[in-house]
Formats: C-alpha cells, sequence, structure tokens
C-alpha cells in the first residue's frame, strides 16, 4: 500500500511502509556535525543529527543502496548552497495528525517559513499547541522535510528536536538566509511543543490561517 508526500520542490516523493529487512545507512559530514540516514532499500526512513557526538546507529556498518546515495548526494549539495528542495522517496510514518502536520510543512519550499500558529490552523487543530509541537518534534527526517522552517509567531526560534538543539535550527535558518531571532541562552531546553504552545496562545486574536 502506499500514497504520496511532497518534498520541497513540490515533486511527488513515494511513500512506502517500513519492513524489517536489512538496514541500510549511510553518514555524511556536515557543517551542523555527523548526519545519518537509514532507508529499507526502498525509500528514506530516518535522518539524524549527531547530538553530543553521537548517532542513533553508530555501532553499524554503513551499508548504502541507490536512493540513499542519492539522499547524500542531495545532502551534500544543500549544504553546498546548491540545491533548494529534495526530490528523494520518503516513509513518514505516524499517526493521522502528525502526517498532516508533515505534509503542511514538506510543502515549505527553500527560505520559506511557516509558524506553529498557522499549523495548528491549516490542521483543523488550532488550539492544540501541544499536539502541533510534539508532531513537529517527532519528524523522523529533517532537513528533507524542512521543519527548521517553522518559526514562533514573531519570527523566534524556541526549541528544535534535531542536532544540538537551538544552535542547529539557527544554522539552517541563516544557511538559508531565513531572518529569526534567538534565546540570550542557545542551550535553551525548550521544545517544539513549548514553542508551539507560546506561539498558539500568541495568535488567539489574530484570524486563522
Amino acid at each position: 500500500m502506499s500514497d504520496s508526500r511532497r518534498v520541497a520542490s513540490g515533486v511527488p516523493a513515494t511513500v512506502v511502509h517500513m519492513t524489517d529487512e536489512t538496514l541500510h545507512l549511510r553518514r555524511l559530514s556536515s557543517p551542523i556535525g555527523r548526519i545519518e540516514v537509514v532507508g529499507d532499500g526502498r525509500a528514506v526512513t530516518s535522518l539524524a543529527i549527531e547530538r553530543d557526538g553521537t548517532l542513533p546507529h553508530d555501532g553499524a556498518p554503513e551499508c548504502g543502496d541507490e536512493i540513499l546515495d542519492l539522499a547524500i548526494a542531495q545532502l551534500e549539495e544543500y549544504f553546498a548552497g546548491s540545491r533548494h528542495d529534495f526530490d528523494l522517496p520518503l516513509d513518514l510514518r505516524g499517526t493521522a495528525f502528525q502526517r498532516s502536520v508533515w505534509e503542511r510543512i514538506v510543502q515549505l519550499q527553500w527560505g520559506e517559513v511557516v509558524s506553529y500558529g498557522e499549523i495548528g490552523h491549516a490542521t483543523g487543530r488550532a488550539t492544540a499547541g501541544r499536539a502541533v509541537g510534539g508532531a513537529v518534534g517527532a519528524n523522523p527526517i529533517p532537513i528533507i522535510v524542512p521543519c527548521h522552517r517553522v518559526l514562533g509567531a514573531d519570527g523566534r526560534v524556541t526549541g528544535y528536536s534535531g542536532g544540538e538543539g537551538i544552535p542547529t535550527k539557527a544554522w539552517l535558518l541563516e544557511h538559508e538566509g531565513i531572518p529569526h531571532s534567538v534565546p540570550a541562552s542557545t542551550r535553551s531546553t525548550a521544545t517544539d511543543v513549548t514553542a508551539a504552545e507560546l506561539d498558539l496562545f500568541s495568535d488567539q486574536s489574530s484570524p486563522a490561517a
């Protein structure tokens, strides 16, 4: 069974269901630390950014495939500034609500942003701050599904679940030339859940997006 999701280029990417087959894994070095891309031979299933020097499958040997080789090449181009979108098959697994949030995020173009409140309105959960933030934070394929482009209503960065948190998100935003503000302490432990609750609260008097 399959359906489709859209990547930033607007090109449909096939979404397939993951199996228990051999783990396919590739890693690359990047300006925000090492990155690990995992797939099942048919699609990218997850992407992790190094946190405190470690990755989820550090003990596993690399075992690439055609899809992961393409993902690595596109990520290298992204970090070099020569690629502004991705064209890859993805396996995005989650609840119906999480998928609705990721579907909104994956439509964002290079340099484009959306607020947590706008996502809440667009997915019919205008006051569900914790649910929106939780879905953003649970995105299994960051960068390719660009959850770093989700900001607070005033352009602030209040949380990020990938890599080293806020500093990682700030780097990605700066790389794309997106104006934003960060807390005085970038070591803040604020999460996407907290950010969404604050954002939706500040949007209560605003019209629906």
